[in-house]
This record gives structure tokens, C-alpha cells and sequence, in this order.
């Protein structure tokens, strides 16, 4: 296992103290690869300490211009501190290099939602969905921008394959509930807001949903 590798497991291990020690090193060692540089940003990102990590990516692109992973890891660190129109331009000049991940498709996707820009999150988390298609957080933040679209038949059809993915996902029961409200169907929003109360009883847009479900059925029913 060369230095830089086992540098990025110590970091998967979080021991932290030790990856930063072998970052250091591989820089030292080589310090006109932009990848150590790269490394050390994500580490760096990942303890908030965002500044340096924006002077290691920086860098990493000062050595190597088309470093697609530099302008991802600024996306997201710039992501992280709600700099959402610099994350995006960052997350689009790493596709424009030819960085082809879901993460990237998804992260992109994320700062148009972030920026209300619903229309313009879709292509982008609909990427994401194509290439990492059993990820249910990408599922659901798909679906969701479809619902926000108003595009409700394929957004239930979205919702539901999350719930194949975990069928505890009390967010995705609560949209496909609120979606069968717009269908005029009752019986199945209650069904699925009281499937999101048992995944998370605390869920209060689920038990406000409930609530009304239920005095409609019982207006309804005599």
C-alpha cells in the first residue's frame, strides 16, 4: 500500500492525526502533484477547517488547471458553508472537465434545490439517479424535485422505489401521501402518513397530514 492510499484508509478509519501526517509527507515528497494536495483539502474539509482546504485545492489547481477533483472538493466545501452560487460553479466546471460520479451530478443538482431552482436541479440529480440508481437519498431529492415541479405521477413513481430501496424512509411515505391527497385518495394518504409516524413519530408535517385525513374521512363517512 503506497503512502497516499494508506493516508485516504487512516482517514476512512478516522484516524484523522494520522492521515494528515501522511498527507503532509506525500506533499513533501512530491510537491508538484496536485492528488496530495487534493487529499489533504478533503481531510482538511472534513474537520471544517475550510479555509486551508480552500488554499489546498487552490493548490492543486495552480499545479494542474484541469484538476476536476479540485473544483469538486471546493464545490463542496463552498456547499457546506452555504455559498451555494460558488459551490455551483465549481460543481460544473468539475463536469466540464469530465468528472462523471453521481456525487458530482447530485452535489450540483443539490445547489439549484438550495437556490429554489427546481426546474434546473432535475437534469442533474436525474444524472445522479442514472449512476448511482440504489442510492435513496439521491432517489428521494430526485422525486422531490419532481414533486416541487408539479410533475406528481412520475415523482410517486420515484417515491416508490425508495421505499423498495428502505421502507422506513418517513419522508418518501409522507410525499406519497400528500400525493394521494392530490389523487383524491384518502385512504391511501392516511396509510402512508401513519407508514411515515411509525418510521419517525415525531414527523410532524406527517401528523398535521393524519390529523386532516382523518377529519375528512370522518366528515365524509357520517
Amino acid at each position: 500500500m503506497d503512502k497516499n492510499t494508506e493516508a485516504i484508509k487512516s482517514m476512512q478509519d478516522n484516524k484523522l492525526k494520522e492521515a494528515a501526517k501522511l498527507f503532509e509527507e506525500v506533499i513533501q515528497e512530491n510537491p508538484d502533484d496536485p492528488v496530495g494536495y487534493i487529499n489533504f483539502g478533503n481531510l482538511l474539509e472534513h474537520v471544517h477547517e475550510y479555509e486551508k482546504a480552500e488554499r489546498f485545492y487552490k493548490k492543486a489547481l495552480e499545479l494542474d488547471p484541469n484538476a476536476a477533483t479540485a473544483y469538486y472538493g471546493l464545490g463542496g466545501l463552498y456547499f457546506d458553508q452555504s455559498a451555494y452560487q460558488k459551490a455551483q460553479e465549481n460543481f460544473q466546471q468539475a463536469i466540464r472537465l469530465g468528472l462523471e460520479e453521481a456525487d458530482v451530478y447530485y452535489m450540483l443538482g443539490m445547489t439549484f434545490q438550495k437556490q429554489s431552482q427546481f426546474k434546473l436541479s432535475l437534469p442533474y440529480l436525474q444524472r445522479a439517479a442514472e449512476l448511482h440508481e440504489n442510492d435513496e437519498e439521491i432517489l428521494f431529492q430526485y422525486g422531490l424535485s419532481l414533486a416541487q415541479m408539479n410533475q406528481l405521477h412520475d415523482a410517486k413513481a420515484v417515491f416508490e422505489k425508495v421505499l423498495m430501496q428502505n421502507n422506513q424512509h418517513s419522508d418518501a411515505h409522507y410525499n406519497l401521501g400528500v400525493i394521494a391527497l392530490y389523487e383524491d385518495c384518502a385512504t391511501d394518504a392516511l396509510a402512508h402518513f401513519n407508514a411515515a409516524l411509525r418510521a419517525q413519530p415525531d414527523h410532524i408535517l406527517a401528523a398535521n397530514g393524519k390529523k386532516k385525513v382523518e377529519m375528512y374521512l370522518k366528515e365524509n363517512n357520517g
